[in-house]
């Protein structure tokens, strides 16, 4: 597709490429602005730290499906300026504690918040046991409760580069 919203206008975007601005607008609300046809997928940064919940929301007015890179919060511990400054949600006792109760890892419980969210998630992995892990989430249901605790562990704190603000030099 070709992203015509201000400050990426004719710039061609791949897939797994994401030129969404980090405003809750949203690239797709732009895209509905000015298109008669949104995108189906707005891929961006989020995990349990970092919910985007108005541009999720954004996202599903116009029937576009968000989904979810580093779902489990993985940025935040590998991308270098923000090493110290955010934490690993798969260590929060929130998420622990509801992990425990269902007998599923915390990275189980997370994806399938991303599930209950209506939202897609892609986690990283080439470990087999842990990509076999990922697939088991759909023999469980998180509570309404559930949800709404790991919602509240939201800091509303990028783990990655803020869109708006990188550039092919960030990755020489």
């Amino acid at each position: 597709m070709v992203a015509q919203a201000a400050g990426h206008r004719g710039r061609l975007i791949r897939p797994g490429e994401s030129a969404q601005p980090s405003r809750s607008w949203g690239l797709c609300r732009l895209f509905t602005l000015r298109r008669p046809a949104a995108p189906a997928v707005n891929q961006v940064e989020l995990h349990p730290y970092f919910t985007q919940r108005a541009l999720r929301e954004a996202d599903a007015e116009v029937g576009v499906v968000t989904q979810a890179w580093s779902p489990l919060g993985g940025v935040n511990m590998y991308w270098e300026d923000r090493r110290n400054a955010a934490r690993n949600p798969l260590d929060h006792p929130t998420v622990t504690e509801i992990a425990a109760r269902y007998g599923k890892t915390a990275a189980q419980v997370v994806l399938r918040w991303h599930l209950e969210h209506g939202l897609s998630a892609i986690p990283k992995s080439v470990r087999p046991h842990r990509i076999a892990e990922n697939f088991d989430v759909f023999d469980f249901a998180l509570t309404a409760d559930d949800v709404a605790a790991i919602d509240a562990i939201d800091t509303g704190v990028r783990g990655g580069p803020d869109p708006d603000a990188v550039g092919p030099g960030d990755f020489s």
